[in-house]
């Protein structure tokens, strides 16, 4: 098969008329009546763009110049705002991207499960910068500036985005980028890393380097002498996920408050929890309010991670199963529950894609049910949910598509009705929408 022909852009910018916006926050047009998703535009714009990409059924483009502006636009909070892929809505007014959010889950709620709420929920927002206690940035090498880059992508996903800092990392990281720069540049194999995790606790930090070549000792004096300079710990991952260890200092413990329950929660810096400590501990908040537990009921957590929603569940609950599909998980979850002196929650490892119900846990019965699943959603483990006997169910998403699927499934198949959903800003300035539902059955 011969190699696929590149299409020929114009080299004159056209012009575009915005009327809506597209999943991921990018603007949408047409020219000549083909579709045109145009980087940085807003509904409402009329704007010059450059086409950067062409496909036969649409068209990509970055926008140069905005000639009649929307009364939503604002200036972004960071000057990388156009070079950068790590954020799509900074120039949106954060009033109007909450509206935007809580749209596109009415859109999908309506469209996709063909379900709507009885009660539309307040969003859960918050101070929507340097939020970001979790993530995966990118490095390489670039010979031409002279230095390693590091951050988010740019906007086609080709390059590391050249910035000097990003207000929506969490302070520690925030402004470290030029600090991560330096010290990458220095190793003997600057060349051969492709990504660094940052991690932020409400007590320290951590990075996690990705390395494709073996370090020198002069390599991991240089990262110890990094680690004890700007206290914080280094972990390296030579391999794959499961050869991460740490390399400085000698002990070292990531961990988050959740006050209004009294918990602290350990966690690994590759451990998923939530990205948004402020919206986390509010969604937490809004979930065991929408279960309306009297301290009598028996929980059941799917997905349960480390412990998130289980443990102040547990508060809450006279029992809690949590269930999760990675043991190193369950493993912290049982950890957590033993630092906390909770003593009224159980935790197993299940695929949570396959049928559960011959599990001893499972028969036991229960009275609600929490599920915070992956972006697939949970459409496999409906049957288990409905089966469980649970009279109220919440449903914590990060895919308004998948959570619309499954809302209808719930509500059509298995008799519940939709009580509530609204959105929480969890991603502010970006085009994530996680959100949350009530299912009750009659």
């Amino acid at each position: 098969m011969g190699q696929r022909r590149r299409r020929k852009l114009p080299a004159e910018p056209v012009l575009v008329e915005i009327s809506d916006l597209a999943h991921d926050g990018r603007g949408v047009g047409r020219i000549d009546g083909k579709a045109v998703f145009v980087h940085g535009a807003l509904p409402g714009e009329r704007v010059s763009a450059r086409l950067i990409d062409r496909t036969r059924k649409y068209d990509e483009a970055l926008c140069l110049e905005v000639l009649q502006a929307s009364p939503e636009r604002v200036e972004p909070g960071c000057p990388w705002f156009d070079s950068c892929g790590g954020c799509a809505l900074q120039h949106l007014d954060h009033a109007a991207q909450l509206r935007w959010k809580h749209k596109r889950l009415v859109d999908n709620l309506v469209r996709i499960g063909d379900v709507e709420p009885v009660t539309w929920l307040e969003p859960i927002a918050d101070e929507p910068w340097h939020y970001r206690r979790r993530a995966r940035l990118s490095a390489r090498n670039v010979r031409g500036k002279g230095r390693v880059l590091v951050g988010f992508r740019e906007p086609q996903g080709r390059f590391v985005a050249d910035v000097g800092y990003c207000p929506v990392l969490h302070p520690d990281f925030s402004q470290r980028l030029a600090s991560l720069s330096a010290l990458l540049g220095s190793l003997s194999v600057a060349a051969a890393v492709p990504q660094i995790e940052v991690a932020s606790g409400d007590n320290g930090s951590a990075i996690v380097i990705r390395h494709l070549e073996a370090l020198t000792d002069s390599d991991l004096d240089e990262l110890r002498a990094w680690s004890s300079r700007e206290s914080m710990a280094v972990y390296l991952q030579p391999k794959g996920p499961d050869t991460v260890f740490r390399l400085h200092p000698e002990s070292h413990q990531l961990e988050y408050r959740l006050e209004a329950f009294d918990l602290t929660l350990q966690f690994h810096p590759q451990h998923f929890i939530q990205v948004n400590a402020r919206i986390n501990a509010r969604l937490i908040e809004r979930a065991i309010e929408l279960l309306g537990l009297t301290g009598s009921e028996r929980v059941l957590d799917l997905f349960c991670g480390l412990g998130n929603f289980s443990l102040p569940l547990a508060r809450r609950a006279a029992h809690v199963t949590g269930i999760e599909a990675a043991a190193e998980l369950i493993e912290a979850a049982r950890d957590n529950a033993r630092i906390n002196d909770i003593g009224n929650a159980s935790f197993d490892v299940a695929d949570l894609t396959e049928d559960v119900s011959d599990r001893a846990w499972y028969r036991a019965g229960f009275d609600a049910v929490l599920i915070d699943p992956p972006r697939s959603g949970a459409l496999e483990i409906l049957p288990v949910v409905a089966g469980s006997g649970a009279r109220r169910v919440v449903y914590v998403s990060c895919n308004p598509a998948t959570l619309a699927r499954d809302a209808g499934v719930l509500v059509r198949d298995h008799g519940f009705t939709l009580v509530s959903a609204g959105i929480a800003d969890m991603f502010p300035h970006t085009a994530h929408v996680e959100s949350i539902a009530l299912f009750e059955r009659q």
